[in-house]
C-alpha cells in the first residue's frame, strides 16, 4: 500500500498515477495542516476568460521607468480625517465660528445639514527646518516634518465611504475594479516567493468598512489580491498552522503538487486555474516564513516599547505598524494597515474623538518612519498615509463635520519623497482645494511613477479593452513633492 508519506507513485512517462481523484484525496487529508485545507480551493474547476492575457506569476519584474521606491507601505485611515483639525489651520475659519456659510458652501452630503462653521480647538505648532504646520495632536509626526510631504489639495469624486474608499483604492468610485496594491504587485512581482506580494493587515477587532473589496484584485487573477491578516499574536493568518509533522506535512504538498501539475497539464489554457494553484502553492511555503514575519516577540524590548505596544492606546495600532516593516524587510511589496470600521468618521464630538485616535496612532507612525529611517529602508520604502476623503469645516450639530470631498490633506514620505514640503492649498475656510489641486488619479499616478511604473503603460486586458488604474483618467504627475 502506498502511504503519503512516501514519495508519490509515477508511470513510466513521468506521470503521476491516479490512484484517488483530486477531491478524494482533499476529503481523505482532511484540516489536518492549514495550507492543505487551503487546498479545497482547487476542487472546483475554474473557467479562464477568454480575454485575460496575463501572465500568472508573482516573479521580481524590472520597472521600465527609474524606480525611486520598490514597496510600499499604505497607512489607510478609513472614515475621513479632518484635515482642518490636524494638517491644515485655518485663522478665518476659527474667527468665524459660529456663523452660518454664505452662498457656495455646502455640505455635500445633505444640503440641509449644512450647519456654522466650527473653528478648531486644536493649537498648530511649526516642526523642522522647514516650518511645516502640524496640529499639537500629531506631536510625534511632528518629529519628521522634514522627511512628509504634506499634500493640503486632495480632492475626491464621492462624499459616501464605500464609493470614496474605493475611489482611494481603486481609481474609480464603482466597485469591482482592482486595487492599487493589485496594480502593483501585478507591475513588479516580489522580492519574496514564500510571502504573499500584497498583505492587508487588519485590526483584528473587525473588518474595516467596505470589507475585502479593500485589498481586492477585481478582474484580475486572484493571484494579485491582498491576503488579510490580523495584528495578532494568535493565528493572525487563519488556518496556516501546522498540525502534523513538517515532514508528512512536505510530503503531502508534493504529493498534490503533482496531482495539481496532472490536473493542468491539459487544462493549459485555464490561466485562473494555474493562478490558483500558485496561490496554493504560496500558502504552504508561507507556513514558515509568514510565521517568522509576524512573530514581533522576536524584537527587542526597546523596539516594541518604541511602537507602543506595551501600552493599551497604542498596542494595536502599533502592532499593525511593525508588523509592516516586518514584511517589508523581509520582501512584501505592498502592505496596507486597515482600521476596524471607519474611526475617523467623527459625525459628533468631533474634538474627542480626534483627541482618543492620535493618540492612538501618532506615536506608532512615528516610530515606524524612524525604525525605517534606522534600517535604511526609508530611502526606498514609500510610506502613504490618507483617508478617503476629509471633513466639513461647517459642524454637523453641535460639534461634528461631515464627510468632504472638495479639499483634505494627506502626507507621504520615503522612497523618492522630498521632505519638508507642503503642497496646494484649500480656502480660508478648508472647504474648497483652490492651488495645485490634486485628484486621485494624480496621487496613482504619482505613486506608480516612484515605484517605476508608467500609468499610462501599466495595462491589464479586460472586457475589451486595455485598463488602467487612472482608467481613462490623465494623471498630472505631482513633481512638487518629488525628490
Amino acid at each position: 500500500m502506498h502511504h503519503l508519506d512516501d514519495d508519490p507513485p509515477i508511470d513510466p512517462r513521468g506521470h503521476l498515477l491516479n490512484l484517488l481523484s483530486r477531491r478524494e484525496l482533499f476529503s481523505r487529508l482532511g484540516a489536518g495542516s492549514g495550507a492543505i485545507a487551503l487546498a479545497m480551493m482547487l476542487a472546483e474547476e475554474a473557467q479562464a476568460k477568454p480575454d485575460v492575457q496575463a501572465a500568472y506569476n508573482l516573479l521580481p519584474k524590472r520597472s521600465p521607468l527609474p524606480a525611486r521606491a520598490k514597496r510600499v507601505i499604505y497607512l489607510f485611515q478609513n472614515g475621513g480625517p479632518s484635515q482642518v483639525d490636524l494638517f491644515d489651520p485655518k485663522v478665518e475659519l476659527n474667527k468665524r465660528a459660529g456663523e452660518k456659510p454664505g452662498t457656495g458652501f455646502v455640505n455635500d452630503v445633505d444640503a440641509k445639514k449644512t450647519g456654522v462653521w466650527l473653528g478648531s480647538p486644536f493649537r498648530f505648532n511649526r516642526h523642522g527646518h522647514s516650518g511645516m504646520e502640524l496640529s499639537e495632536l500629531l506631536p510625534s509626526l511632528g518629529t519628521h516634518a522634514d522627511r512628509i510631504a504634506l499634500i493640503r489639495s486632495m480632492v475626491s469624486e464621492h462624499e459616501n465611504h464605500e464609493q470614496a474608499c474605493c475611489h482611494m483604492h481603486t481609481g474609480m468610485p464603482q466597485a469591482g475594479r482592482p486595487t492599487f496594491g493589485s496594480w502593483v504587485t501585478y507591475g513588479l512581482g516580489t522580492e519574496s516567493q514564500n510571502l504573499p506580494a500584497y498583505v492587508a493587515l487588519l485590526n483584528p477587532a473587525g473588518l474595516p468598512v467596505d470589507g475585502a473589496r479593500n485589498w481586492s484584485s477585481g478582474w484580475m487573477p486572484p493571484l494579485y489580491q491582498g491576503m488579510p491578516v490580523r495584528a495578532t499574536d494568535k493565528s493572525p493568518i487563519l488556518n496556516l498552522e501546522i498540525n502534523v509533522p513538517q515532514e508528512a506535512a512536505d510530503s503531502r504538498l508534493r504529493l498534490l503538487q503533482q496531482m495539481n501539475r496532472e490536473h493542468l497539464r491539459d487544462r493549459s489554457d485555464n490561466l485562473e486555474l494555474e493562478a490558483r494553484i500558485a496561490n496554493f502553492e504560496l500558502a504552504a511555503r508561507m507556513q514558515l516564513a509568514a510565521t517568522d514575519a509576524l512573530d514581533i516577540s522576536k524584537e527587542p524590548a526597546h523596539i516594541l516599547a518604541e511602537y507602543g505596544i506595551d501600552k493599551p492606546e497604542t498596542a494595536t495600532y502599533g502592532r499593525q505598524c511593525l508588523m509592516a516593516r516586518r514584511l517589508t524587510e523581509r520582501g512584501v511589496r505592498f502592505v496596507q494597515v486597515m482600521m476596524t470600521g471607519q474611526p475617523w468618521d467623527t459625525h459628533s464630538d468631533n474634538s474627542n474623538q480626534l483627541r482618543s485616535l492620535c493618540k492612538s496612532t501618532d506615536g506608532p507612525v512615528a516610530a515606524l518612519l524612524s525604525d525605517l529611517s534606522r534600517r535604511g529602508m526609508l530611502e526606498d520604502t514609500l510610506v502613504i498615509w490618507t483617508g478617503e476623503f476629509g471633513r466639513t469645516p461647517f459642524a454637523e450639530g453641535k460639534d461634528g463635520r461631515d464627510h468632504h470631498k472638495r479639499g483634505f490633506s494627506m502626507w507621504m514620505a520615503g522612497g523618492g519623497i522630498r521632505g519638508g514640503v507642503t503642497h496646494g492649498e484649500t480656502d480660508e475656510f478648508g472647504y474648497q482645494a483652490v492651488k495645485d489641486v490634486v485628484t486621485v488619479a494624480d496621487l496613482h499616478g504619482t505613486i506608480l511613477q516612484l515605484l517605476g511604473l508608467d500609468y499610462r503603460t501599466l495595462t491589464f486586458h479586460y472586457d475589451t479593452r486595455d485598463q488602467r488604474l487612472t482608467d481613462v483618467h490623465a494623471a498630472n504627475i505631482v513633481s512638487n513633492i518629488l525628490s
